[in-house]
């Protein structure tokens, strides 16, 4: 099916050499993966709880860790493929994925599992980190937003496929098949890459030295500790979560005044005064802050508020990611054809709508009411994410176009760890309950509707920065313009 669709989207394209419908699908299965090890072992926290006798606390170390090693590695593996060769790094990120994915399945005491899942997000970052990249070296320009938007397509599917799926495994085979499942798809990608993939045009003459190993250090342990801040307390701040924040703005402080006077930095501070890669991050963060609101205040509201049974509240919850999955291809024929900048404001404004609606109308129209604005969200959502990536990657120098992908999923990153804790806490506080699982109805349904006013004001200012963004990109781009 991946093969037919990627046929379809490179079609055509002029300038496409016959091996890029199978790159294509090489990056399609890398992006796939790699959503999947997050969504697929969500639901596999109770029964792991149970097989290693451990608390629930515990068992959060296995999601925890891969998303940490993701957090704090991928701007690192992006920059590092731009140096020795991103088909190298690819390969070399695949094989260690499906390798960790196997030690995952086999694993006698979760210690070691988790330990085998660090070793996964690290392929996972590698993965996401370099899949963008490869974009611009498998297609051509005219078809990059479909390209982009058949790799969103992905991330919905895995995002959508884990918990059905994880839930017939771990019914099935068990637990253990949650990871093995993996390996046949990881060893296929390798091979697909192996064979199709372009190969570096260069070879690596950089020195170690040219990597930046002290921004890498400071930057990872920056994003470690923003991460364990959002995570660690479930939502509730104490004195641990205030001193990791604390602990990572003095590591960005550092890390800005290392990168100032690093010969070759890991982040070229300039770069972010550039108006359209900089808006893409601080938009991208806004965005996938609302994303994970819905994720996160959903269940919530459809068990307590609406009186869902738990197979209905996972059927609603499914509209989302399979509506992200339905419109991420068209959303990238659609930026190829009217152009990145303004569909990112399409997109933004279709989310800011949706999130208005959807703090109106659950409370008047029920489920109907629920399920019509996350479709307007998700359709929003998916067209940003893809005229906001093509925007970004558009015209990226082949020598930074690794750290830039990197930098765009951690933007995603950053946004969805962000909304798990902010939105969460945001809607505690608005239910004025002490335990939101057993709120009244009542607490629960004003929660909903405060939290998605201010997910829509967010995204009001995610449109703002789009919009002054695009009109300072233009005035720049006039003649005689002096910047």
């Amino acid at each position: 099916m991946t093969s037919a669709v990627v046929e379809r989207e490179v079609a055509g394209s002029a300038g496409a050499t016959p091996s890029a419908p199978w790159a294509l699908a090489s990056l399609s299965l890398s992006v796939l993966l790699s959503s999947l090890g997050t969504s697929i072992a969500n639901v596999g926290l109770p029964t792991l709880a149970q097989a290693f006798s451990a608390s629930f606390q515990a068992v959060q170390w296995i999601v925890l860790a891969y998303l940490l090693a993701i957090t704090t590695l991928i701007v690192s593996v992006g920059r590092l493929g731009d140096i020795i060769g991103r088909r190298r790094l690819l390969l070399a990120g695949i094989s260690l994925f499906t390798v960790a994915s196997v030690l995952c399945g086999v694993a006698p005491t979760l210690w070691m599992l988790i330990a085998a899942r660090a070793a996964q997000g690290l392929g996972a970052a590698v993965m996401m980190a370099l899949t963008m990249a490869f974009v611009g070296e498998t297609v051509p320009k005219a078809r990059t937003g479909s390209a982009m938007g058949l790799l969103g397509t992905m991330s919905a599917v895995g995002t959508a496929l884990g918990p059905s799926l994880g839930g017939v495994l771990i019914a099935g085979p068990g637990w253990r098949a949650i990871f093995l499942v993996k390996v046949p798809l990881g060893i296929l990608a390798l091979l697909l890459a192996h064979r199709y993939l372009p190969v570096d045009r260069r070879p690596a003459k950089a020195s170690p030295a040219s990597f930046d190993h002290l921004g890498t250090l400071l930057l990872a342990l920056a994003l470690a500790a923003y991460a364990l801040a959002m995570t660690i307390g479930r939502g509730r701040f104490g004195p641990l979560n205030v001193a990791l924040l604390l602990a990572a703005v003095l590591a960005i402080g550092v890390f800005v005044l290392a990168e100032s006077r690093a010969a070759s930095p890991l982040i070229r501070l300039a770069m972010l005064r550039d108006p359209v890669l900089g808006a893409g991050l601080a938009t991208s963060a806004l965005v996938s802050t609302v994303i994970m609101a819905t994720l996160v205040v959903g269940p919530f509201y459809l068990s307590r508020a609406l009186g869902l049974d738990a197979a209905l509240v996972g059927l609603v919850m499914s509209v989302g990611p399979i509506v992200a999955a339905l419109t991420g291809a068209p959303a990238g024929r659609i930026v190829d054809r009217a152009g990145a900048p303004r569909l990112s404001i399409v997109g933004l404004s279709g989310m800011a709508a949706g999130c208005f609606m959807l703090s109106m109308l659950p409370a008047r129209f029920g489920i109907a009411g629920y399920i019509a604005p996350i479709v307007v969200i998700t359709a929003g959502y998916a067209l940003f994410q893809t005229a906001n990536n093509t925007a970004v990657m558009a015209d990226v120098r082949p020598d930074q176009r690794g750290v830039i992908s990197g930098m765009l999923n951690l933007s995603r990153n950053l946004g969805l760890i962000t909304g798990a804790s902010v939105m969460g806490a945001v809607f505690a506080l608005a239910s004025a309950a002490v335990d939101v699982t057993t709120a009244p109805p009542a607490a629960v349904a004003t929660g909903m509707r405060i939290t998605f006013a201010v997910a829509a004001m967010l995204i009001v200012v995610a449109l703002a920065i789009a919009v002054g963004s695009r009109a300072l990109a233009t005035r720049s781009s006039l003649p005689g313009h002096v910047s």
